[in-house]
């Protein structure tokens, strides 16, 4: 019997509710399934019954599989969550654009049917890492999208040198500096005028945010680089940002050295689906084109 881990944003509209139909549906296709204790605390009680609670952290011990209901934020936060494991994540969007929750609530019941089958292909994305110090004490800090190290508590720019391995890139005066995967090119970076990276692609890239210099544009690296940043002795302080989550703050002088980690996390994809098809029907690339 297959297991499958239902993981939640319960702010999103419709979350639950969504949730409980698959559950209902899995239990028919002869799943199991679990989801955190606070989520079971909500379900209806015939859903529940068949429900195990267990905390997302420990879904790998109970689940072959994770389905994520949210955007592409709870994406983001279940794949932090299941970092240290192989346990694939599909993702189903119920919010805006979602490129990494890429599956529609319209064809959740064939989606669920295919993860049931077997009907679905697994790629691996690459992951950032870096050490901070937070409290006096050192941490490993993670990102599947992006590192930025953007301006804090103050309106003025930061100032940042940044190198490649031993390699001065250049000095940034700019609201930020923002170093993305692959998978990340699609999010912050983009906004910021930065490419779209194919995902199988083994490089990173650096895009500032609004710099000083027009000159500054963004800049491809191999993947298997170090990628230094140092906030200028005469910056003012800045903030260190995992995924859209402040890590900590970064005091004038401080250096943070970010490479690719050795972990990866296991997207679920469909089967007749590339990427490419993924932009186009999120970008609307083929809207009044020649069919």
């Amino acid at each position: 019997m297959i297991s499958i881990g239902l993981y939640v944003n319960l702010t999103k509209t419709d979350a639950l509710r969504r949730v409980e139909e698959s559950a209902r549906r899995l239990r028919l296709l002869g799943a199991e399934c679990c989801v955190e204790p606070e989520v079971l605390a909500r379900t209806t009680p015939d859903v529940a019954q068949y429900l195990e609670p267990v905390p997302l952290e420990e879904f790998d011990k109970f689940a072959d599989v994770v389905i994520s209901f949210g955007g592409d934020g709870t994406m983001l936060a279940c794949a932090s969550a299941l970092l240290h494991t192989d346990i694939p994540i599909m993702g189903v969007n119920l919010g805006k654009l979602g490129f990494l929750a890429e599956f529609s609530v319209d064809d959740l019941e064939s989606a669920l049917a295919d993860v049931i089958s077997g009907n679905y292909r697994v790629v691996d994305r690459s992951t950032l890492q870096t050490t901070v110090t937070v409290n006096g004490t050192e941490q490993q800090i993670y990102a599947l999208n992006e590192f930025v190290l953007e301006k804090h508590g103050s309106s003025r720019m930061i100032i940042v040198s940044a190198y490649v391995d031993d390699h001065h890139i250049a000095d940034y005066r700019a609201d930020g500096l923002i170093l993305t995967t692959p998978t990340g090119s699609t999010a912050y970076s983009l906004s910021c005028g930065g490419p779209i990276i194919a995902p199988s692609s083994q490089i990173f890239c650096v895009t500032p945010i609004s710099p000083h210099a027009l000159t500054l544009r963004p800049l491809i690296v191999p993947d298997n680089n170090e990628i230094t940043f140092i906030l200028n002795e005469y910056s003012d302080e800045a903030t260190l940002v995992a995924d859209g989550k402040q890590a900590t703050v970064i005091t004038p002088g401080q250096r943070i050295t970010i490479r690719k980690s050795e972990f990866v996390v296991k997207l679920i994809k469909r089967v007749d689906s590339t990427y490419f098809d993924l932009l186009r029907a999120k970008l609307l690339w083929s809207v009044g084109g020649i069919s």
